[in-house]
């Protein structure tokens, strides 16, 4: 079998400009590409070389979010891995978020936090 990973994740934030800044702040990512997207939308990609995600803001109104657990092909999560567990957390508080569910676990440590757009982040270092 060939080897794959996964390239990014799209999602949608109403303010995708503070998002996407917040994410370089945190994890020390980049801009990689901005511009328009489907449906009159606008898109700004962050991450590295080979991963992002794309933070996508419609024309229109944005409607409130739903538990995602509950949600046929609700966004749970996503998984970010750092090297520096504590040090990342005290950005993310630094940022004003809460963390929660904390876990020291085979093979690794890791928390979560949830965003202004109701995106669950699980950061994990192993």
């Amino acid at each position: 079998m060939a080897n794959s990973f996964l390239e990014h994740v799209n999602f949608t934030a109403t303010d995708p400009e503070k998002t996407a800044q917040t994410l370089c702040n945190l994890f020390g990512w980049h801009v990689r590409w901005r511009g328009d997207a489907i449906h009159g939308g606008k898109s700004i990609h962050v991450g590295e070389k080979d991963s992002y995600i794309a933070i996508y803001s419609p024309a229109g109104e944005i409607a409130p979010a739903t538990n995602s657990y509950e949600t046929l092909a609700g966004l749970n999560h996503i998984a970010i891995v750092v090297d520096d567990l504590d040090e990342v957390e005290k950005r993310v508080i630094s940022a004003g978020y809460k963390t929660h569910s904390h876990a020291d676990y085979e093979p690794g440590r890791r928390f979560y936090y949830r965003d202004e757009n109701e995106i669950e982040f699980e950061i994990v270092s192993y």
